[in-house]
């Protein structure tokens, strides 16, 4: 395993981090607990998890996930072996978060609101990286939009007033450092003049999808990170499972997320599956499993400063650690980028 520095912080994280957002849905507390001792003897340091999950978000599993990894702490006694990030919800419908039922945003009362329910539920006293899950603000999100930003007008919560409470957990000792997800390269540049100009936190981390299929952090992200510091914590690696081959030719496999719940659209555009086989017909070539293949492409980018992996299985787990061992060439890089130029983006 090979660790990268998270932002500016002087924090080495692994390059890999491990993903728990299906614990307490998918997986039991004894599956969560499985996966960490084997994240952690694999030398993964990184645990990413959310007030929000487990997934898909609804209010009687909310929290779930949180409390598995806090009991895993309490019961393992490992807190200091582990950089743990956890995230609070963005501007959302979802009214079961809050004590008063309010829908989510970052007001200085939720996210103050937010920090110590987490805590709680990690039984921690503090947070490695605490990230805003989404922006107050409205813009496309998770596919929705695609490449096109529609300006709507919206009465959210200035950035400056956002990063001034995030500046008050972390002067509390409550957070150690800061990141965004689903941020934007404007809302990202926004926060880091805020930080510099008016002496607040900067933020370290953006974690956003990215995948063979969804390379839209490249065009702005990827620039920010070399420049500011602010590298990618990438999500999705495996596009949802499309990029495993699990669902290819239309097959549908029993506990699936797809058969589960079927929220998987972000990754079923018109141009998608020809582009799934690209990638697919490339791991046959070079005698690889497509998963491994899509998962080490994220890792080896050098703005990538931790590819999140999550699976519902322990092989599906070990497959995806075991990816960093998968030599890069430069005939794998001119494939992928071959593959790419033939379809750009059809997932963004």
């Amino acid at each position: 395993m090979d660790y990268r520095e998270l932002g500016r912080t002087g924090l080495k994280v692994s390059s890999i981090c491990l993903g728990t957002m299906t614990w307490g849905e998918q997986n039991t507390e004894a599956d969560g607990h499985a996966q960490m001792d084997y994240a952690l003897d694999q030398g993964i340091n990184f645990f990413d998890t959310s007030e929000m999950y487990a997934v898909p978000p609804r209010p009687e599993t909310q929290g779930a996930t949180e409390k598995i990894v806090g009991s895993w702490f309490k019961a393992r006694g490992k807190r200091d072996k582990v950089i743990l990030a956890t995230k609070v919800a963005g501007r959302s419908p979802m009214d079961w978060l809050r004590d008063d039922k309010s829908p989510t945003e970052h007001s200085r009362k939720q996210i103050l609101e937010a920090v110590d329910k987490s805590l709680k539920r990690l039984q921690t006293d503090y947070i490695d990286l605490y990230q805003l899950h989404w922006p107050d603000r409205p813009v496309s999100l998770f596919g929705a939009g695609g490449l096109t930003y529609t300006h709507v007008d919206f009465d959210s919560h200035p950035i400056d007033e956002i990063l001034e409470t995030l500046g008050e957990v972390v002067k509390a000792g409550k957070v150690r450092h800061i990141g965004l997800s689903n941020e934007t390269p404007w809302g990202t540049m926004k926060f880091l003049h805020y930080a510099e100009t008016k002496g607040l936190p900067r933020v370290q981390s953006i974690q956003n999808a990215y995948n063979l299929t969804n390379r839209i952090f490249e065009l702005g992200g990827a620039e920010i990170a070399h420049q500011e510091g602010v590298g990618l914590l990438a999500y999705s690696p495996l596009a949802q499972g499309y990029l495993s081959g699990k669902y290819r030719n239309g097959a549908l496999p029993q506990g699936s997320r797809k058969q589960l719940f079927n929220r998987l659209q972000r990754y079923e555009t018109p141009k998608a599956a020809h582009a799934f086989e690209n990638y697919f017909a490339i791991a046959e070539k070079h005698g690889l499993d497509a998963s491994q293949l899509a998962n080490q492409f994220v890792t080896t980018r050098p703005f990538v400063t931790s590819n999140i992996i999550g699976a519902t299985t322990m092989e599906q787990l070990k497959l995806a650690v075991t990816s960093r061992d998968i030599p890069w060439t430069k005939e794998l890089e001119a494939d992928i980028a071959a593959a790419h130029l033939d379809q750009p983006n059809p997932c963004p």
